[in-house]
Formats: C-alpha cells, structure tokens, sequence
C-alpha cells in the first residue's frame, strides 16, 4: 500500500511521465482541453476516491457521509452562485451522461428534439444517428445558414411544424455567440422545455466574458473542465420545478454511486473560477482566439462560420488549402501543436476524415500566452501545411515549439503574467 507508483508500476509511471513531457512541451489547441491548478490535482487524487456516497447530501444509502455531504454541498452552493442557478446536481460522470439524464428525466420515448446537426456545431449527444439518445426520441436537426450562422427564423419554422417537448441548444464546434432570448421566445410558443448545453463555454460564461444562459433556459448541463478547468466530469443547473424529477433521473435511474474525488475537485474548481483572475482569463481567451482568427485569415485559411465570439475556431482546411483535417492534424503533431481533426457544415467526406480541423484557446491562454504568441502558432500551422513533405522545416519548426513553451510552464497564469500586448 504504501510504495509509490514508479516503484509499484514502472509501466504505467513511463506512460504518466510521457504524457507529462507531451503536455508541458507542446501547445495544446484542442478546443475542449486545459490544464487544471495543483489543487484540483490534489483534490482528484484524494482519499475521496475511496468512499461510495449512493444518494444526495443528507440522505445517502451508505454511513460515514459527514465529510462527502460537505464537500458536494460546497460544489454546489458555489456553482449555484457562480450561475445564479435554482438547483445544481454534480454527480453526473460526464456531460454526455448529463444530456441523457435530462432527457430521461423530461421526455418520454419518440418524443421530439430540436437540436443543432452535428456536422454544423453541435454534438453526438443532440440526436446524431449512431447515439443511443437518437434511438430512443426523435431528434428534428437544425443547420446553419450558407453565410454560417444559426438561422432563428429558421428553428422557429420547424417548432411551429414538429411541436417538439424540448429545443436544445449549445454546440460543440460552432464560434459564434448564441441568441438565448430567441430560444426562449421560440420554446414559449410552442410549449417546449428550453434547454442549454454550455460544455464548452461554461468558464467564460463563469469569468464573465459570455452571456449567463441560466437565467433564460429551463436546463442548463455541462462538463467541468474545458473552459472550467475542472476535473472531468458533468452538471445539471435547472429550475426547481424539474429538480425532483433530474435527481431521481441521475439516482437511481441512470448512475449509482457519484465519483466523490470528482466532485471534491469541481469545488475546489468552483472556488478559483468564481475569482477575479478567472474573469481576466475568460476574457483572454476569447481574445486569443480572436488574434488567431485574424492572423490565419491573413494565410488564407477558411474560418467556417466567418468568425469567433468564443473559444474556438473551425477550420475548413480542404478550401484553405487542400489538405484533410486528418492531414493537418497529423503534421501539426508532427511539430508539437496538437488540435482535432472535425467535421464542416455540409461535410461531404467521412466523419473519420473530415475536410477540417478544430483549435481552441483556453489551455494556451491558461499557460499565459498571449496576441504575439498567438501570432507565431498561426504562422507555425501555415508553414507546417505549406512543408508537409518536408522533414528538416518540420523539425525547425518543432524547435522553436519547444523553445517557446519552455518560456510558459503550466498552469503560468495562477502567477497573473497573462501577456496582454
């Protein structure tokens, strides 16, 4: 019990240490991705992984709850606080177990969905075919328009036409602001339960930077790291009126036993985004990703959607410049800048090799870099797409990577030296 991990398993300590190395000497660009503090570390690594806490604070199926009852009561107060939310549940393992909570818990079987398609934003749980929630209700897809944006006119049309129980939205691909107030006016008309998805926006709603959905929509689920930069895991904000119905959905219906490590750490993580320097980093992100956009719109490369009003950026990359996302993402590697091969509106190739790629800003600007950092990654994909086959530029450019992060350690901004200029 008491011998350390390199001395119990050297396999699994290489692995660890690997993926450490990765970490600390790549620039992560993957939109979903962060780094989270020594405390949230702390907090996920902790003797609470060892306890069963079946049930909810203060009534549990199992003894010795002083200690979970308190720290999951703290995760919740303080998200509650953070969100202006009437009710938080913080055991889901993850978002996706989160949507389908909520489904669960407010629809019955073959009833109707509006969601966004995946292919224009949104996400395998909002109803795309080959997920067990498009199985089970029926799921009405809703796109962008030709000029890349959501068209409001639009959903309200198919409302009126398919009466759905709920409209859903929040996407997972899709950079521009969302309109919550037509949502809602829409939702009103035909009697739909209005629900958000805000996994990957939830810090820079928290810090401030993006418009709070909880207010307006009935539901409101999300992961708790992305732009959280919280452990791995899920939450459910609603009204009071569909509270009773969500927990019983959770426990007993779907998840036994919450991950109590988990749920210590979102507290911890809830504490640091409800400070001022998180406000700071919110914003920052959203900046960040700005300068990326202008500066590869300068190379050429087509930003879907026309632009960002968030975190992320889709990058067509057969238009841009006639490589595969599979391709791009593959030599981007190859330098040390690590992103995600993604699907395009209208995608006509496989969701396996898709014609674009997805980069965010939240784990670079977490590490403290700022516009003129921005400028060279942009300038390091443009040279990486335009040198593919070409060994000795791919290395230089993987150098300058690693000279560049060696300047900017993980978790930088806990230091406030998030550059400005």
């Amino acid at each position: 019990m008491g011998k350390k991990l390199k001395d119990s398993d050297v396999a699994v300590a290489d692995a660890i240490a690997g993926e450490t190395r990765r970490q600390v000497e790549g620039i992560e660009l993957i939109a979903s991705e962060n780094y989270v503090s020594d405390a949230v570390l702390e907090a996920l690594g902790s003797v609470m992984t060892n306890k069963y806490a079946e049930g909810y604070p203060g009534n549990r199926f199992y003894g010795g709850q002083e200690f979970t009852d308190r720290v999951e009561t703290l995760a919740q107060d303080r998200l509650k606080k953070i969100f202006g939310a009437e009710h938080v549940n913080v055991q889901p393992l993850s978002g996706a177990n989160a949507n389908m909570i909520v489904y669960s818990a407010l629809l019955s079987p073959g009833d109707t969905v509006l969601g966004m398609d995946l292919g224009h934003g949104g996400h395998l749980t909002h109803g795309h075919p080959v997920t067990l929630s498009a199985k089970m209700y029926n799921f009405v897809r809703y796109k962008t328009t030709d000029e890349g944006v959501v068209d409001y006119g639009a959903i309200h049309d198919l409302a009126r036409k398919h009466r759905p129980k709920m409209i859903l939205a929040g996407y997972s691909a899709y950079s521009r602001h969302v309109d919550y107030e037509q949502f809602r006016m829409i939702a009103d008309e035909v009697g739909a339960i209005l629900m958000m998805d805000m996994a990957h926006i939830a810090g820079l709603i928290a810090g401030g930077a993006l418009e709070n959905p909880v207010p307006l929509c009935d539901v409101v689920t999300s992961t708790t790291h992305k732009s959280f930069r919280g452990p791995r895991s899920g939450m459910i904000l609603c009204k009071s009126q569909y509270a009773e119905a969500i927990d019983k959905a959770l426990f007993p219906g779907f998840q036994g036993g919450p991950h109590m490590n988990n749920i210590a750490a979102l507290a911890v993580a809830a504490s640091e985004a409800s400070q001022v320097s998180f406000g700071v980093y919110a914003k920052k992100v959203i900046q960040n990703a700005k300068v990326m956009e202008e500066e590869l719109k300068k190379e050429g490369f087509h930003i879907c959607f026309g632009q960002t009003d968030n975190h992320l950026l889709l990058i067509d990359t057969i238009k841009s410049n006639g490589h595969t996302g599979t391709e791009v993402d593959a030599v981007l590697e190859k330098v040390g800048i690590t992103v995600n091969k993604n699907m395009v509106p209208n995608e006509p190739r496989s969701a396996y090799d898709p014609s674009g790629i997805r980069i965010g800003t939240p784990a670079i600007t977490t590490r403290g870099m700022g516009p003129t950092e921005m400028k060279r990654i942009a300038s390091w994909i443009t040279r990486a797409c335009a040198e593919m086959n070409n060994a000795q530029e791919l290395v230089s450019i993987k150098g300058e990577v690693l000279e560049m992060t060696a300047g900017y350690p993980i978790f930088q901004e806990e230091k406030n030296t998030i550059k400005t200029d």
